[in-house]
């Protein structure tokens, strides 16, 4: 970016940091003074519940994130203005008061967002100031890796293998984030205030400590060294929920606190390195940038099927699909895997990837539930929700997506808890009132003899509830419901995963 400005305003939206930070980075070589914000949009948080686990670990990391801009000046006067209103209204009005001829920030490529840049483009334009948006939470945006006819992939594999090829041996280049001395400007007297309270925002603390989860740069710093260690085994681990197989990043990536650059670059080495686990690893990364691409592209995925055959599907509706999804969301299911999943949400805002996939799909294909009720509640619930992954992963279980499972695979709950929580380790965890079951019967503990039961110490009914619905009997019923889209699957089998 060759444009020069005397002042310029950095707008941090999910790039909570100082470290490879686009934005920041074209900021300090654009202008010669050069101030930083943050808005607690009143707009995304008035809607949310009182004591959300993101808005404390956004908070955290931006008191983490005002220290490291003060650092980076070298003078106590600098650091981040933090506001708390809307932030269509008060990002023109603060480059307004500070003079600044631009603003910088991050694309963001959601809807919503959309639509919010262009509000704040179009009052900046009033008085001549510009909005500069630059690529920084993905490595190849939404047309930057097409197919040979110039069109976007709407299946992964394909487009896996030309982003591997665009990325080539060499890591992303990170943006160096170096001011000249006096860059970084002090803030006025009214805006040097410190980080807004959680209450001062009608906001109450979380569980955010007790869970282990250290917000901000230092905190994403933390779990690379740990995942370092582990990654070359992430490919034999990440699908067993009771073994620390995953980074943990997830939160990190959705609020910026680590650059998607480092991430990669990081895989990238150990993957030429010979790691199968990095290669996987990176793969996943790769799907990240894969759902923001989809959205960018194909925006109506938002509200409605990738594959608009499958909004034909006519989904349970009244009491009794309100009353199976309330099941589902509390996790009193009866099928141990999923309940347990549901607990581990509920509880940490965080479910295993494996588990995503098969309390969604439960959720889809078995109680007959718009795919769409889960994502909403998904994207309540999540520490990294991100509307994207979100979508991309509820329309994938759904089989509506692009690059979806086929609509007649249909996980079975208890082959899966078999398979990938053998143990029950996992299930113990969130549901202790199972623990004295057999290792077979705690997969499923309807089948469970009444001697095992009393044993256990437990009731069905009482201590643990009755399946809600039978699995062969929602199979069946599934099938019949995706039978509207059967002609547009010519090659699906019966050959259902059971």
């Amino acid at each position: 970016m060759d444009m020069k400005f005397e002042t310029g305003l950095v707008w941090f939206r999910r790039d909570l940091r100082v470290h490879d930070n686009a934005a920041l980075s074209t900021a300090l070589q654009s202008c010669q003074h050069v101030h930083c914000v943050f808005v607690f949009d009143r707009d995304i948080l008035d809607s949310l519940p009182r004591c959300d686990r993101r808005v404390e670990f956004i908070r955290e990391s931006l008191v983490e994130l005002d220290v490291d801009l003060r650092s980076l000046a070298g003078k106590s006067g600098a650091g981040l203005i933090v506001r708390h209103g809307f932030a269509v209204d008060e990002i023109p009005a603060l480059a307004n008061t500070l003079g600044a001829q631009a603003v910088f920030a991050a694309k963001d490529y959601e809807p919503h967002a959309a639509i919010r840049d262009a509000e704040v483009k179009s009052r900046l334009a009033q008085s001549q100031t510009a909005l500069l948006t630059v690529k920084d939470h993905v490595i190849f945006e939404c047309r930057e890796v097409l197919t040979q006819t110039g069109k976007p992939y709407g299946v992964f594999t394909p487009y896996l293998r030309a982003w591997l090829l665009r990325l080539g041996d060499t890591p992303p280049i990170q943006h160096l984030c170096e001011p000249v001395t006096g860059v970084l400007a002090e803030r006025p007297v009214p805006f040097a205030g410190p980080v807004p309270s959680l209450e001062s925002m009608v906001f109450e603390p979380t569980n955010l400590r007790t869970l282990g989860i250290v917000p901000g740069a230092k905190g994403a710093a933390r779990l690379i060294e740990d995942f370092w260690e582990r990654m070359d085994d992430y490919d034999q681990t990440r699908n067993f929920p009771s073994v620390k197989g995953p980074s943990y990043l997830g939160v990190h990536l959705r609020f910026g606190t680590v650059s998607i650059r480092q991430l990669v670059g990081l895989a990238l080495q150990r993957k030429l390195a010979g790691s199968a686990g990095a290669a996987v690893w990176l793969a996943e990364l790769v799907w990240r940038d894969f759902y923001f691409q989809i959205l960018s592209n194909f925006p109506f995925v938002a509200h409605n099927a990738f594959k608009c055959e499958y909004d034909q599907i006519t989904w349970e509706q009244g009491e009794r699909a309100k009353a199976l999804f309330s099941a589902w969301c509390q996790g009193a299911t009866g099928y141990p895997i999923v309940d347990a999943a549901m607990m581990q949400l509920n509880q940490s805002g965080y479910m295993h990837n494996r588990l995503r996939m098969v309390a969604g799909s439960f959720l889809v294909k078995h109680l007959g539930i718009d795919w769409r009720w889960g994502e909403r509640y998904f994207a309540e619930k999540l520490n990294d929700f991100d509307l994207s992954a979100n979508n991309g992963g509820w329309q994938w279980v759904s089989s509506s997506g692009c690059d979806a499972q086929p609509y007649f695979r249909i996980f079975n709950p208890v082959t899966q808890s078999e398979k990938f929580d053998t143990n029950a380790k996992f299930i113990k965890r969130y549901l202790p009132q199972l623990a004295g079951l057999g290792a077979k019967a705690i997969h499923a503990p309807w089948l469970a003899k009444s001697v095992e039961l009393t044993a256990a110490g437990l009731t069905l009914g009482r201590d643990y509830p009755h399946p809600i619905v039978d699995h062969a009997t929602a199979r069946a019923l599934t099938l019949q419901r995706y039978g509207v889209v059967r002609k547009a699957a010519p090659h699906a089998s019966a050959a259902a995963e059971q």
